[in-house]
């Protein structure tokens, strides 16, 4: 097909999709209520503002825990349904009232009711979480804590496909073990570069508390990997203390590309280790600065595991050892909406900066093979450009300055555009660049199917730089198929390229683009997944190596 056939075929799929979510959306019979976790005020009870004003005490909290399926409504009170809420182990109260920032006897504050729900809903095995004041007599207000559980057993055969490679495993995955929040997963992978057996162990509610333990050992069919985390972070915007520590060991072989093409494998032996302790003065005037100070010993050996290429060089040993300091600064301005990067879900939104900058010293007299400066650092802002319209802008950096200037220093930039066109249909748009300066070979920038062109190979093309943009119509329809899944769909293009060369390789860089056509299906009832991406991707341009089509099946946590 040429280049104009594809262009055509694109603009045809755009209308397709757009008149199908239309009617999805507009058609009586074809539509069925979204089930969400709601809650009502009752009458007579103050807002929040007029609350805290008045100096309000919480009473009691009453935990309600709801099934993965409510059997109250006909169309979901069928057999399968009912079976499978008889399998389930709900959520314990307990494990939800560990999850809450207040306790009865404090005094009611809406911030820390509303950031409460945020964490509520961050854990993979609840839905959706609602805190509502239900009765207020003599300065003491009682709140219901409502939530709704999913589906966390996963014992099943997973497959994904992107940029034309395919991956499959057989897994036993248990998200919520007991109704305690616990995770356990046994796996066995066939991905792109190896295959993978492992087994992984999370407690983020260790003891009760906001200890995070986690546990992770995997065989992989070129080396291992191990790791260990115990960490009390900062959990809430509130909080004054963290502490933590890891240890991290990892064996594997790894490629190299140029344009596509294999130039050998490397083997790589790495470890790091860090320890860390924080301290936060808590929530001031609607923001929040945090101390951090640490030690990390990180270190990357090398050796040449095959050659494919004459010019083939192996990345550079090192190791690091430095003491670190760090700053954060948030602003405490969230906003709850709906059908934007998932389908039919309450979504938190960070509208506040959040801005985090880090500045170590690597020492030789400690262990380190070189003296250098490390330095790291990231923000995110958001905008209401006005009642329809949102932008999102992030950026992170990443360096190190030896005697012979930067090393490995990598900028990145990105901006997310929402623009809602009815409750129904949404445009999106992001622009992403990453620039690198004399980078790690370790640490490529490359660019493919797995990085933002999804109608091309993986790896297609590398450089010392990338960009990419995509164009995106959306639409969520009120199709609810076996009230299991929500339908959403989507028309894109994509647009990137690179510049500059690493380690003498010539490189192509010439402006790609790719359009298609996606279906999603939002994961309502399980917790294995948020949106799962059924697309066909068209590429527009590149050589005859490229197939005509794409298909890509991934799940992914936004649209």
């Amino acid at each position: 097909m040429t280049r104009r056939g594809f262009e055509t075929l694109a603009l045809l799929m755009v209308f397709a999709m757009t008149a199908f979510t239309s009617y999805a959306a507009d058609t009586p019979g074809f539509r069925s209520r979204a089930d969400r976790v709601q809650a009502v005020r009752p009458p007579g009870i103050p807002d929040d503002a007029t609350l805290e004003k008045e100096g309000a005490r919480i009473g009691s909290i009453v935990i309600k825990v709801q099934d993965i399926f409510d059997t109250s409504r006909p169309e979901e009170d069928t057999r399968l349904f009912r079976l499978a809420n008889r399998w389930h182990i709900n959520t314990r109260e307990s494990t939800v009232l560990d999850r809450l920032l207040m306790r009865s006897g404090d005094a009611y504050r809406e911030s820390i009711v509303r950031e409460s729900e945020r964490l509520l809903r961050d854990t993979r095995y609840l839905y959706d979480a609602t805190i509502t004041p239900t009765r207020y007599i003599n300065g003491i207000v009682d709140l219901e804590v409502v939530t709704r559980d999913v589906w966390t057993l996963n014992p099943g055969v997973s497959f994904g496909r992107k940029g034309g490679k395919s991956t499959s495993g057989i897994e036993f995955e248990e998200l919520n073990l007991f109704g305690r929040g616990t995770q356990i997963n046994f796996k066995q992978q066939n991905e792109v570069d190896r295959d993978i057996q492992s087994f992984r162990y999370v407690d983020n509610q260790l003891g009760s508390g906001w200890w995070t333990l986690e546990l992770e050992h995997s065989d992989f069919s070129d080396g291992g990997a191990e790791r260990i985390l115990l960490e009390r972070p900062f959990y809430a915007l509130d909080t004054r203390e963290a502490y933590g520590l890891s240890w991290l060991k990892d064996d594997r072989v790894d490629p190299r590309y140029n344009d596509g093409e294999l130039l050998g494998r490397y083997r790589r032996e790495s470890a790091a280790k860090s320890v860390y302790l924080g301290r936060s003065a808590g929530l001031r005037n609607g923001s929040v600065t945090r101390w951090s100070v640490g030690l990390s010993d990180e270190s990357a050996f090398f050796q040449p595991a095959e050659l494919s290429a004459v010019s083939f060089t192996v990345p550079a040993d090192r190791r690091l050892v430095y003491p670190w300091a760090q700053v954060e600064w948030i602003e405490d301005d969230f906003r709850v909406l709906r059908n934007r990067d998932k389908i039919e879900r309450n979504e938190d939104f960070q509208y506040g900066w959040r801005v985090r900058g880090r500045l170590g010293k690597s020492i030789e007299a400690w262990g380190s093979d070189r003296s250098a400066w490390l330095m790291s650092g990231d923000l995110h802002k958001g905008y209401e450009l006005d009642s329809k319209s949102s932008l999102f802008l992030t950026g992170s950096l990443g360096a190190r300055y030896e005697e012979n200037g930067l090393r490995n220093a990598k900028l990145s930039l990105g901006a997310r555009y929402y623009h809602r066109q009815s409750d129904r249909r949404l445009f999106f748009a992001s622009a992403e660049i990453d620039s690198g300066e004399k980078l790690d070979l370790d640490n490529e920038i490359v660019l493919g199917g797995d990085t933002g062109l999804r109608g091309y190979p993986l790896r297609y093309r590398n450089g010392l730089g990338r960009w990419t943009v995509t164009l995106e119509q959306r639409g969520y329809t009120d199709w609810y198929p076996f009230r299991l899944v929500h339908v959403g769909a989507a028309a894109f293009v994509d647009i990137g390229g690179t510049w500059g060369n690493v380690d003498g390789q010539r490189s192509k860089h010439d402006i790609l683009a790719d359009a298609g056509v996606g279906l999603r299906l939002g994961n309502s009832r399980s917790a294995l997944g948020n949106v799962l991406h059924i697309d066909l991707a068209f590429p527009l341009q590149g050589d005859r190596s490229i197939k005509s089509m794409q298909i890509i099946v991934e799940t992914k946590k936004s649209f």
